[in-house]
């Protein structure tokens, strides 16, 4: 049996106390003598992550440890590589990849749940940073993907060609079905989020306020129909993709909904400078990543990083932690992990006062 203590982060308050755990947390006990600078947080959890420290999910099993090992020193235990919208080939080779270390803890990394297929089915008038090689989501091709029984969120425009069957054969398998890339307005956006619920699915949307409409007087976009609904949501929170205040717009629309992901991409812990993207020229400076259009085009942000922004932003630190733990818990349908709570795996991010990583544990065992 191991033991922590400090100033546990539960989600509704900030408790000193003891957490006992094997693989498992076994007991929490508050405990007035723990350390004032000292926090135990749930493990991070990443539904949208590229890449990092030179390494990108589209490179195969090796690059996916480099990345997932770079995150999971910055609190990320459990994740969920993605891939980028690439020719179908080369998706499924990716996929492929994904599906050998799904449901496996990656050495002196997190946890990998399985894959986030973003792209091929986005709309080629929404493409953001992804290359140009958006495809239909037929029910072929849809089969031919959940066949690999490892894609746990699927990024989707509702406005494509055979889009609302591709819905019901995601959400029938589980799958996340995540609104993103999309030229679709409120009316339309309403609609597939009813499709996918009809379905019994659940829905989430890829990088809120990114790659789709903006909110206008008379236009409100999907954003709206997404915050105002049952949905999830992806929020990219390094200050580049999103305003500190419509950060805080969506979290007091959608608190226990909003979900913080790094979209980051190769770059990520490497010095500022040039950078590849999906075969794209990109350049890294000062915490934006830009194609040379100018437009944004990925991340090199960390969940660490997201959580002391939400803090600065004025977040207690016990909302902002939900963010990264017990809602993409929630989203995901992990009822074992997200939460400080007996019974659940030890997956655990210990912070310092200023809330820099200090020690990690993955299912009760400390990374290196």
């Amino acid at each position: 049996m191991t033991e922590l203590k400090g100033h546990l982060v539960l989600p509704d308050r900030v408790m000193p106390g003891r957490v006992a755990f094997t693989q498992h947390v076994q007991t929490i006990t508050p405990d007035s003598t723990t350390m004032p600078d000292r926090y135990i947080l749930p493990g991070f959890i990443d539904c949208h992550v590229h890449g990092g420290n030179g390494a990108d999910t589209m490179d195969g099993v090796q690059a996916i440890h480099t990345l997932a090992r770079f995150h999971a020193h910055h609190g990320t235990t459990t994740i969920l590589p993605t891939t980028i919208t690439s020719p179908w080939a080369d998706v499924l080779e990716a996929l492929a990849a994904i599906a050998h270390l799904t449901g496996t803890t990656i050495p002196n990394g997190p946890h990998v749940h399985g894959a986030h297929l973003e792209g091929p089915f986005v709309s080629p008038h929404k493409l953001g940073a992804q290359p140009p090689y958006a495809i239909a989501p037929t029910a072929e091709r849809v089969a031919e993907l959940l066949a690999f029984n490892c894609v746990r969120v699927v990024t989707l425009a509702p406005e494509l060609p055979h889009a609302q069957e591709a819905m019901q054969l995601f959400a029938g398998a589980g799958v996340r079905v995540s609104l993103g890339h999309t030229l679709a307005g409120y009316e339309q956006t309403e609609q597939a989020i009813c499709h996918i619920c009809a379905a019994g699915g659940t829905t989430g949307a890829t990088h809120l306020f990114n790659a789709m409409a903006g909110i206008e007087s008379r236009k409100p976009g999907p954003a709206t129909a997404l915050m105002c609904s049952d949905a999830y949501a992806e929020l990219i929170f390094d200050t580049h993709h999103v305003h500190p205040a419509t950060f805080r717009l969506a979290q007091r629309v959608m608190p226990e909904r909003l979900l913080f992901v790094t979209d980051a991409m190769r770059a990520a812990g490497l010095p500022d400078g040039p950078s590849l993207l999906g075969g794209q020229d990109v350049m890294v400076e000062q915490g934006a990543v830009r194609l040379p259009s100018g437009n944004l085009a990925g991340s090199v942000l960390t969940l660490d990083t997201a959580l002391r922004n939400a803090v600065q932003a004025g977040l207690p630190l016990h909302q902002a932690a939900v963010l990264l733990t017990r809602n993409p818990a929630q989203y995901l349908g992990l009822h074992d992990r997200g939460t400080l709570h007996a019974g659940k795996r030890a997956d655990f991010v210990v912070m310092d006062a200023e809330l820099n990583v200090q020690e990690v544990w993955v299912a009760g065992q400390r990374i290196a």
